[in-house]
Formats: C-alpha cells, sequence, structure tokens
C-alpha cells in the first residue's frame, strides 16, 4: 500500500461516508472527494490529503514518497481539522522539521479526512515545488 512506513504506526482512519469538498489555497481550487471512489494515489495513505491533491493535478512536495519519513508535504488546514484523525507520534515527530509549524499543521501524507465537513488546506509556499522533471 502506497503512503506505508514500516517505523511509524498509521493513523485510525475512517472511510467518508458522504461527498465532501477539499479547497487548496492558495490556488483557489475546490475539489469534490466521493466516497465511492477514495483517491487511492502512489504516494500517501488512501484518501489522504496528498493523495486527493496528487489525483487533482495539485503538487505538494513530499521528498519521502508520502511514508510519513519527513516533512515536505507540510499543509496547514484551516477549516475541517476535527475532520482528520489525530496525528500520530511519527507524525508529530516529523512535524517538528517542518518550517512555520502551528496548531493547525498536519503532514498531507497522513492526513486522512473522514468526510464529516468539507475542508480548506493552505500548501505553503516552501512545500509548493514549481519545478518539474522531464521524462527522458
Amino acid at each position: 500500500m502506497a503512503g506505508t512506513n514500516p517505523f511509524v504506526d498509521p493513523p485510525e482512519t475512517r472511510q467518508p461516508q458522504r461527498s465532501f469538498q477539499v479547497r487548496f489555497l492558495p490556488m483557489d481550487k475546490t475539489v469534490t472527494v466521493d466516497p465511492e471512489n477514495v483517491p487511492e494515489g502512489h504516494d500517501g495513505l488512501p484518501g489522504s490529503l496528498l493523495a486527493i491533491a496528487d489525483q487533482n493535478g495539485l503538487e505538494i512536495d513530499h521528498a519521502c514518497g508520502g511514508v510519513c519519513a519527513c516533512s515536505t508535504c507540510h499543509v496547514i488546514v484551516h477549516e475541517g481539522f476535527d475532520s482528520l484523525p489525530e496525528a500520530t507520534e511519527g507524525e508529530e515527530d516529523m512535524l517538528d522539521h517542518a518550517p512555520g509549524v502551528g496548531l493547525k499543521s498536519r503532514l498531507a501524507c497522513q492526513a486522512v479526512p473522514d468526510g464529516s465537513e468539507d475542508l480548506v488546506v493552505e500548501i505553503p509556499s516552501w512545500n509548493r515545488n514549481l519545478v518539474k522533471e522531464e521524462h527522458h
């Protein structure tokens, strides 16, 4: 499964029971997540903010491949924070290394919304990778 790290306990997640929206800032793009088609991205836990962003063409830098082994996918959840599972000790340890951490900070690879409310998520400027490598 994408987004797993054998050295970090994954969060206890609940699958959404209804559709919900995630608004990503600063690009101001809102996406709808269907509980029947929860994103299982290449990186991050299934249904995570990272998987949702990836499925919708939004770039969130994630140097470790979305396995909770770095802090590059740090996001700030302005609304809908309570729909996320509690951060694990492993996630909190990684967040200690992220710049600009606040009370609403999470790692996008570990934050899996349960669908109980809509979210507004900011991708900080230092986490937006604007350079793309070309495949040869």
